[in-house]
């Protein structure tokens, strides 16, 4: 690769980390060809991409991007990396878990993610990736718990009135 075609591929992936707010990374040495095609079309069958980079351009990337936002993810860029990039910050995590579940010796190793600003440091961090939530599961949950008192007012707004009606209705047969 000659000095243009680096300088190229620097700007695309700048590009490439400046539009994405989750990416992962992950080492795919130890599994087959097999494998690791069929971690690809799975990645790609749910929205992820997955690509294999040179740490050294990516750290160089990063580095042109913003000093210090990605300082914590420069000791995970050694050895073979692929990198996830994905729109929901649990997707490749859950994915990983699921595609670790159907194979025992080639699987994925998890090294760090990057999600929204917060940066995941090592193996141990993929089951609190699983369990992160989803900006429109979020926004339902509070979408929920903001319609959770209304609908308790109406609820006994409701049953009000017809409690209402009973007794103007018991005081009338009373009358008689």
């Amino acid at each position: 690769m000659n000095k243009q075609e680096k300088t190229e591929l620097l700007d695309e992936l700048k590009d490439v980390f400046s539009e994405s707010t989750v990416f992962y990374v992950t080492d795919c040495s130890t599994m087959t060809v097999e494998k690791t095609n069929k971690l690809r079309r799975t990645c790609n069958d749910q929205g992820i991409e997955m690509r294999v980079l040179k740490n050294t351009l990516v750290r160089k990337a990063l580095q042109d991007l913003d000093e210090g936002r990605y300082q914590e993810l420069f000791s995970a860029l050694h050895g073979p990396s692929a990198f996830l990039f994905a729109e929901v910050g649990n997707h490749p995590a859950k994915l990983i878990k699921a595609f670790r579940s159907k194979n025992e010796t080639d699987r994925p190793h998890f090294k760090a993610a990057y999600v929204d600003g917060a940066v995941f440091l090592g193996e141990e961090q993929l089951d609190n990736l699983t369990k992160l939530k989803s900006k429109h599961e979020l926004l339902g949950e509070l979408l929920g718990l903001l319609q959770s008192p209304a609908r308790n007012v109406i609820g006994a707004l409701q049953s009000g009135g017809h409690t209402l009606a009973g007794l103007v209705k018991a005081l009338e047969e009373r009358g008689q």
